[in-house]
């Protein structure tokens, strides 16, 4: 663990222009730097570097951050791996903790683990080009199935031999310990790269196999797979390296290194299946590609992903198994806020051999014209088999709706359900109130499992008005979902005023105290919280250091090792507040005195951001009335149409109360 001096000394000498003019031409534009983003192809630069404020922020494509998040992005390295970088470029000693015997020998042991694999990569490559046997067989079979040698040394691929155990040896001879070497089921550790028979001896757990390494992000050899030459019966035709304290399968994604960049550059991944998919396509020239490596694909390998794009187009195989995959995935990247697309290529192809026979030109332009969404996908696939049978589509309609109620994105959801509505030819109102009716049983569910509620609504002091009877849920009219994007926007808006003036003194009535402070109190007094877990993250952080000597929010937050907490920090301290015209005089001299207004009137701006919100709630709270008592109406439940209306009086005195704090004055942050 690097020590906190050490990290403020690094983030106190690492100028984000010096930082970010390694990677990035930049030319002056008033007190700003300005160049063509890294992040994103673009013609006209709108990467814009601030050195007083000691950031960047894209324009086009929203990537920002201080000059530690810069080196992770660019590098695609960790947090502590760009502190060393910038500690050498400072000429900084980086030293970590003294860590415990425990910490130490794993760290000893994840270490060794990492050279054991570096040499066998190395190994099975020069057993591969350097080799009669590996020529003769590895490597003919790598050109026989269309690959160039450049291609096969990019992936660093590789040969077992078959007979004996040489690698064995070789590690023997290098001084490697047996227990990096063999894996130990049990503590997890060891590379698996060979095995221990019955009667002590040690095997090449590869032998006889073409191997493809593995690589983390940062290019770390971190697994094998090996593929098998010669059809031998009970043998199946991959072995992997085994869990260890350095690989878990769930956790990798084949190509990953290799992708990375690319990825990250045109903002979009394809996803396929197998490694020869993935080589493939690299050699046809698109090199967004990775593969779950032929496993099923898994949560961590999801948000793997996601660290560089939330544009995702899966290619499968156009048989019944490709089609299946394809299904079992795209609940997994919609619940993480993807954009899904599918490609199921024509029968009898698949991604290799589909890349063999086209350039790169011909491979995207059949992508973007046969790729579809998906819920065109599965309204299209699901339709056939349906037929005419009412069951079959009635479940139809209950399958795509249960994918679109998993949808994170409030908007995104609506949209879909239109979408699915008019190819379904089916009630919009009732698809929404299906899905909203699946939303409120999954939370039920999380609340049963975890004493923290998440809910679909921003606000957790709903009305608490009992249903006469088992009704569908009530559809949101427009007037609600506007509301609800009213109350993030407001809710926002008083985490930026936390994260740039939160340890500022502020007077409000009879009370002195810190901006921070008088919104967090405000907030959880009446009860408002927000569904974005980065704000109640950066609360915690807040209440849990304000109170430090020297603490300052803004600094604070925009260099917090949390890059959640990091990345929105910036991204507020990058936006400019925009007070109501009561601040905001017509004239270009009263605006370049904008920012000093906006300090000099906290107190006023922190209570007036407060009733604003306070008035979203309400408006919220009476809109659902309002819903019910439409709904209690319907069914002639006069009781609960009562209930109803005693609730209302209150509700408008408090709006009313509200409304005359604020005037004709609306602030729109």
């Amino acid at each position: 663990m690097i020590p906190r001096e050490t990290i403020d000394r690094i983030y106190a000498a690492a100028k984000i222009e010096e930082v970010v003019s390694d990677y990035v031409t930049l030319r002056k534009r008033g007190a700003n730097l300005i160049g063509l983003c890294p992040f994103h192809n673009e013609k006209t630069g709108s990467f814009t570097v601030s050195p007083s404020k000691g950031i960047y922020k894209c324009f086009g494509c929203g990537a920002s951050g201080h000059a530690v998040g810069f080196i992770m992005e660019i590098e695609q390295c960790s947090y502590v791996e760009a502190l060393k970088q910038l500690g050498k470029k400072y000429h900084i000693e980086v030293e970590e903790r003294q860590l415990t015997v425990e910490e130490q020998q794993r760290q000893d042991d994840r270490e060794s683990m990492f050279v054991v694999n570096d040499y066998c990569n190395q190994w099975f490559q020069e057993q591969l080009w350097e080799t009669e046997e590996g020529k003769a067989i590895g490597l003919s079979y790598f050109r026989e199935r269309g690959l160039r040698d450049d291609i096969i040394r990019k992936f660093q691929l590789g040969y077992s031999p078959e007979k004996g155990n040489p690698l064995a040896k070789a590690l023997k001879a290098k001084g490697f310990k047996d227990k990096y070497v063999i894996n130990n089921v049990d503590t997890k550790i060891g590379c698996g790269v060979c095995g221990m028979s019955d009667d002590g001896r040690m095997y090449d757990r590869f032998r006889d196999r073409v191997i493809f390494p593995f690589f983390t992000v940062s290019g770390k050899t971190v697994a094998f797979a090996g593929r098998i030459l010669k059809k031998k019966d009970n043998v199946g035709k991959y072995v992997n390296s085994p869990d260890s304290i350095i690989y878990s399968k769930t956790n990798e994604l084949y190509g990953i290194f290799q992708a990375k960049q690319s990825i990250s550059r045109k903002d979009m991944c394809y996803l396929v299946e197998g490694q020869m998919d993935v080589i493939s396509m690299h050699q046809s020239g698109i090199e967004n590609v990775v593969a779950s490596g032929g496993t099923a694909l898994t949560k961590p390998q999801i948000r793997l992903i996601k660290r560089f794009t939330s544009n995702i187009t899966v290619l499968y195989d156009g048989d019944a198994a490709g089609i299946h995959a394809a299904l079992r995935g795209i609940d997994m990247f919609l619940e993480e806020g993807f954009n899904v697309k599918v490609l199921l290529l024509p029968n009898g192809e698949d991604p290799d051999s589909f890349a063999q026979s086209h350039d790169a030109s011909e491979f995207i332009r059949y992508i973007e014209s046969n790729q579809t969404d998906f819920i065109r996908f599965k309204v299209s696939l699901l339709s056939k088999e349906a037929g005419d049978d009412p069951q079959k589509r009635a479940a139809l309609i209950k399958d795509i709706t249960s994918s679109i109620a998993i949808i994170p994105d409030m908007i995104t959801r609506q949209v879909y359900i239109k979408d699915c509505a008019e190819r379904l030819h089916i009630s919009e109102q009732l698809l929404t109130r299906e899905m909203l009716a699946l939303r409120r049983k999954k939370i039920d569910e999380t609340r049963k499992q975890s004493a923290t509620s998440v809910t679909d609504s921003p606000v957790s002091s709903e009305p608490q008005i009992t249903p006469a009877s088992e009704q569908p849920a009530p559809v949101p009219s427009a007037a609600s979902e506007e509301q609800k994007t009213a109350f993030e926007q407001n809710y926002a808006n008083l985490i930026q005023l936390i994260v740039k003036y939160g340890e500022r003194i502020v007077t409000t009535g009879e009370t002195e105290g810190m901006v921070g402070d008088l919104v967090i109190y405000t907030l959880e007094n009446d009860k408002i919280s927000s569904s974005n877990p980065v704000y109640q993250k950066i609360i915690n952080e807040f209440k849990a250091h304000s109170k430090e000597e020297g603490f300052k929010a803004e600094r604070f937050f925009k260099f917090h090792t949390d890059p959640q907490i990091s990345e929105a920090a910036v991204d507020m301290i990058a936006e400019k507040y925009q007070l109501s015209t009561i601040y905001s005089p017509k004239d270009k001299a009263a605006n370049a005195a904008e920012a000093e207004s906006e300090e000099n009137n906290l107190g006023e701006l922190a209570v007036r951001l407060l009733c604003e919100i306070k008035l979203t709630v309400i408006n919220q709270q009476i809109e659902q009335l309002k819903q019910a008592l439409r709904e209690a109406e319907k069914a002639q439940d006069w009781e609960q149409m009562k209930a109803i209306m005693e609730c209302q009086p209150q509700l408008l005195e408090c709006k009313k109360e509200i409304c005359k704090q604020l005037g004709n004055r609306i602030i729109s942050i």
